[in-house]
């Protein structure tokens, strides 16, 4: 196991549409599968209700750490944090950062999640393991949603 989770993918959608996709609130919880209460924030708790079929009882919850236009939004959060019996507000959090960068007519969106080490040892290969799944269908996720949307645009369908 290791401390972090790195996911790299080439979105056919320029940098400003990707950022869109992860920042506001809507766009961000159509593709990840949450209703969000709200706007991200730097410094504040995003707070949503999870849409994801057999996860509909989970709160969503993620500080955002960092928002810096169309390059670096990060959020922190209590990783694979499911059972509402369980309270992970003792535990550190893992760091997620979304690197956007121009590749060609796209945008290379790389996607790390970091601090597994940190966590309660009972729980951190678990939390590891759903997160790598869980990571790898976002990044199908995001890229379908930004896809969608230039669809919708009017280039295709």
């Amino acid at each position: 196991m290791s401390d972090r989770i790195e996911k790299r993918i080439e979105l056919k959608a320029p940098v400003a549409r990707v950022w869109r996709a992860l920042t506001d609130y809507r766009e961000f919880g159509e593709w990840f599968r949450v209703k969000l209460a709200g706007p991200f924030e730097p410094g504040k708790e995003a707070v949503g209700q999870v849409t994801h079929p057999g996860y509909e009882h989970v709160t969503w919850r993620a500080v955002v750490q960092k928002m810096e236009p169309e390059r670096l939004f990060a959020l922190s959060w209590h990783p694979y944090a499911i059972d509402p019996a369980v309270d992970y507000s003792a535990e550190p959090q893992t760091l997620i950062e979304f690197r956007l960068e121009p590749s060609g007519d796209g945008t290379l969106l790389t996607l790390t999640e970091s601090g597994f080490d940190s966590l309660p040892a009972g729980r951190r290969d678990e939390a590891w393991r759903m997160n790598d799944n869980g990571w790898t269908q976002q990044m199908q996720n995001i890229r379908q949603h930004v896809g969608q949307a230039g669809a919708e645009a009017g280039h295709g369908r």
